[in-house]
């Protein structure tokens, strides 16, 4: 099992004016891949050693150490495909344990759909894990989410996922579609979603046709292939 990387010695802690210690707002990398995992460590702690970077290779790893260290005020660099949980059911479960929580999706795939999905979840953006990892660094840094300092990387792109994720940024998904989007991506059936939402198979199939509309798919096998 993974474990939390340890904060760097020589940073000390950050306090406010009144003297107070303010918790160092951390980062959290989920990927099952060590050298993803190592990549981003590296190019992160080489930018500043104030900012805490944990590890975690499993979904489960994940909520443990965010939940150990939540007073960290996290950043989470989320990979889709884990051991333990695969395509946006793996935002959903995150989302739904920790629903404050701030994530970028890191993904292998590069579907339109897959990055609507994720936007639609809540997710603050969606970033290839094809191109340079320091297109990654670059996001985290001009968007001010850890305090990283401002200066451009000049051997990375500005990340096109992230820019057409907030161009097109879909409403997000209220909590009973964010549920029924769980089962669906579980392959539950309409009749067996109606006995777990205690819904009737009507409202349960309007609730599929809206999410099938959002995500501009023809039917529910498109819509979680699509999403896996």
């Amino acid at each position: 099992m993974a474990t939390a990387t340890p904060q760097p010695s020589h940073a000390a802690p950050l306090r406010s004016e009144a003297g107070v210690a303010i918790p160092a707002r951390g980062i959290l990398v989920v990927d099952d891949h060590e050298l993803v995992r190592l990549g981003l460590r590296a190019l992160l702690l080489a930018e500043t050693g104030s900012v805490p970077v944990y590890e975690a290779r499993s979904l489960a790893d994940a909520l443990h150490l965010y939940e150990l260290h939540l007073a960290s005020h996290f950043l989470v660099l989320l990979d889709l495909d884990l051991p333990d949980a695969q395509g946006l059911d793996t935002l959903v479960r995150f989302k739904r344990a920790f629903p404050a929580s701030r994530v970028v999706v890191l993904s292998g795939k590069d579907s339109h759909a897959l990055m609507q999905g994720a936007m639609a979840l809540g997710a603050q953006a969606f970033l290839p894990k094809t191109g340079h990892l320091g297109e990654v660094l670059r996001y985290v840094r001009d968007n001010d989410l850890v305090g990283l300092p401002a200066r451009p990387l000049a051997d990375a792109p500005a990340p096109v996922h992230a820019k057409a994720a907030v161009a097109e940024l879909q409403p997000q998904l209220n909590a009973r579609q964010v549920e029924i989007l769980d089962w669906l991506l579980a392959g539950k059936s309409n009749k067996e979603i109606a006995q777990l939402s205690r819904l009737t198979e009507g409202t349960v199939k309007n609730h599929v046709s809206t999410l099938l509309l959002l995500f501009g798919m023809r039917s529910r096998a498109q819509l979680i292939s699509s999403l896996r």
